[in-house]
């Protein structure tokens, strides 16, 4: 099996973008009027589960250790873009970020240069409850956690490991720890959906704010199919049989990805993420790194730059920041899930970063 059908890539793009008839400004603005104000930090490859819709059951090929971002780089790639790309908020992502053991050490290092932008981060939860505190005390405000079922048999077939009573250990100390509020990301798929108000019932008991996503094309053994994939209005009438769902629209963020609906009259919510039948690429505010220092500013693009080769060749923070200014200005109006002739990214989502 390749690289490629394992869902790295096979072509690096080092050049630079154009930046022809960008206006002067130092945000991350795109052709299309949109600016990234939200980065996503993928830190590692590597995962403790193998969700079917991420991973390949072996995993995904290590990237040697020397490609990777160090804590160091990390660290003044963040501070950049607080201080000069105009990012509002990090998140964290893998893979699992609680694979890497210096875990606490970036946190730290981001708040300790960008102070004043929130840090969170996107995780399975396993082996969290053991970390939430120091990582709390490191400066991260807030996790997203995915759990896509709390039934124990479905959990294992899902994600190839008994670890259910782990990730909801992970939930609850994050909880505990003032992590808040703790997001629940669930992932709609045929095999789950029946258990879907089950989740939402543990959601709400808990103190915690569920979110389900209609699964993209960014899995591991390309068997998405735009036919088969559970949809938002799906999800609406299987927890409308247990819940009174009102509309509440987007919230006071209009670039959140999520539809949020009152919950029994609320306060309590629950989010859709439509991703594929509603999508929001109109509002997209994300710019990204993967793990191994490349520049994306899309899932669903191919092209990426090299911010990685940038930062050990010596480059000024100015260069830095004009490649990925660059990056961004060329990107895509959309994924263009639903048009014909649509190709998945090579990359998948555990290669790429949630």
């Amino acid at each position: 099996m390749s690289f490629v059908e394992m869902g790295m890539p096979a072509l690096r793009h080092s050049g630079r973008p154009s930046l022809d008839g960008r206006p002067d400004t130092s945000e991350l603005i795109d052709r299309f009027g949109r600016i990234a104000h939200d980065l996503r930090v993928s830190i590692t490859e590597k995962c403790s589960l193998r969700c079917t819709y991420c991973m390949p059951e072996e995993g995904l090929p290590p990237i040697p250790r020397e490609e990777l971002l160090t804590v160091d780089e990390i660290v003044r790639l963040v501070s950049l873009a607080a201080r000069h790309l105009g990012v509002r908020e990090v998140r964290f992502t893998g893979g699992e970020p609680l694979m890497r053991r210096d875990l606490e050490q970036i946190v730290e290092g981001c708040h300790e240069q960008a102070p004043d932008t929130p840090l969170s981060m996107t995780t399975n939860g396993i082996g969290l409850e053991h970390r939430a505190r120091r990582l709390a005390a490191a400066g991260l405000q807030r996790v997203n956690v995915s759990l896509d079922t709390v039934d124990r048999a479905g959990f294992a077939r899902l994600t190839r490991r008994d670890r259910l009573d782990s990730a909801l250990a992970g939930i609850l100390a994050a909880r505990d720890a003032g992590l808040a509020p703790v997001k629940v990301n669930a992932v709609l798929m045929r095999q789950t959906l029946a258990g879907a108000p089950d989740l939402l019932r543990w959601c709400l008991d808990e103190g915690c704010q569920l979110r389900f996503i209609e699964q993209m094309p960014l899995d591991a053994d390309r068997e998405w199919a735009r036919t088969n994939m559970v949809t938002a209005a799906e999800l609406v009438d299987v927890l409308s049989s247990r819940f009174t769902l009102t509309e509440a629209g987007r919230g006071d963020d209009p670039s959140a990805p999520a539809e949020l609906w009152l919950v029994d009259g609320g306060p309590a919510t629950v989010g859709i993420i439509a991703s594929v039948t509603r999508n929001f690429c109109g509002s997209c505010d994300r710019t990204r790194l993967t793990a191994d220092g490349m520049l994306r500013s899309c899932l669903f693009s191919d092209q990426e730059f090299d911010v990685r080769q940038l930062l050990r060749s010596g480059a000024a923070d100015a260069e830095i920041a004009d490649l990925w200014r660059g990056a961004m200005w060329n990107k895509s109006a959309g994924h263009g899930i639903n048009a014909d002739g649509f190709v998945p990214p090579e990359r998948t989502m555990g290669a790429i970063g949630g």
